[in-house]
């Protein structure tokens, strides 16, 4: 009497439940990144006026916020539904999308390490564009305030950066109580304070320059930047590594799964 072994034609459970927990996360922050960004445009009356959107001159970052929260949406829910209903067109859009993603992150890592003086020219422009805008939009505001703020620094590389401000620069032709001065983020911090002085920078460049170090920060955050990037090489390091080890997982999750899918078509047929 002969025994025969028949290979089970299933889909494994194990990777579909794990392929959709996985996802239902990004899924969710998706959402939440999305509302969030939604909710930031209606505080600056964004959606009431959408031309707003087209006369910003600097860099609003609610817009890093909503193209992020609309990828990982809809690569979440590629993610889930395709996992749910083991559909494959879904997994193989979500598998090539993440794999494309993370061929671009090593293509833009490897530029960067070739090209260092045109990503920091390119750097340095864009840092002083936004200077420009400073009092245009109040989230890029609140992000240049927080970056000068954590890195104590001020402009890209000096503080006379600011001049390219309307508000802040020194000619004699400019009204503003602001004029010869730097955003209170550029003051140097006292431990002591317990309320923010808003005008501690107002006319500080209008005293000689060897004496803007007892009032403000004089390193630009371009230079503070290039030195910090040294002493935190390995964080950088980690967070890139976990991010492509959550890629590659994710790849390798849809992948093992269409292939699940396809011998159990196979063997059906």
């Amino acid at each position: 009497m002969h025994y025969y072994r028949y290979e089970n034609a299933e889909v494994s459970c194990c990777y579909k439940y794990l392929m959709f927990s996985y996802n239902i996360i990004f899924w969710l922050a998706g959402a939440a990144f999305i509302a969030i960004g939604f909710w930031a445009w209606s505080e600056k009356g964004v959606l009431l006026d959408l031309t707003q959107v087209t006369r910003q001159h600097g860099f609003d970052p609610v817009w890093l916020v909503l193209v992020v929260g609309g990828v990982t949406f809809i690569l979440g829910f590629a993610g889930c539904v395709g996992a749910l209903r083991e559909n494959i067109c879904l997994l193989k859009f979500f598998s090539g999308v993440i794999g494309f993603i993370f061929f671009l992150e090593l293509t833009a890592a490897v530029l960067a390490f070739v090209f260092q003086d045109n990503v920091r020219e390119w750097i340095n422009d864009f840092f002083l564009a936004n200077v420009k805008a400073y009092r245009e939009d109040i989230d890029l505001q609140n992000l240049i305030d927080s970056m000068q703020r954590l890195n104590h620094c001020c402009g890209a590389k000096d503080p006379d950066d600011w001049n390219l401000n309307v508000y802040f620069n020194c000619t004699n032709n400019n009204p503003s109580r602001e004029r010869c001065g730097v955003p209170f983020s550029c003051c140097l911090s006292d431990p002591a304070d317990t309320v923010l002085n808003s005008q501690c920078g107002y006319d500080v460049r209008k005293a000689v320059k060897g004496e803007w170090m007892n009032y403000i920060y004089v390193k630009g955050c371009i230079p503070a930047l290039e030195e910090w990037l040294p002493r935190n090489i390995y964080i950088v390091a980690g967070v890139f590594i976990v991010i492509s080890l959550l890629q590659m997982m994710g790849i390798f999750l849809a992948r093992t799964l269409i292939g699940d899918i396809e011998k159990v078509k196979f063997n059906y047929y």
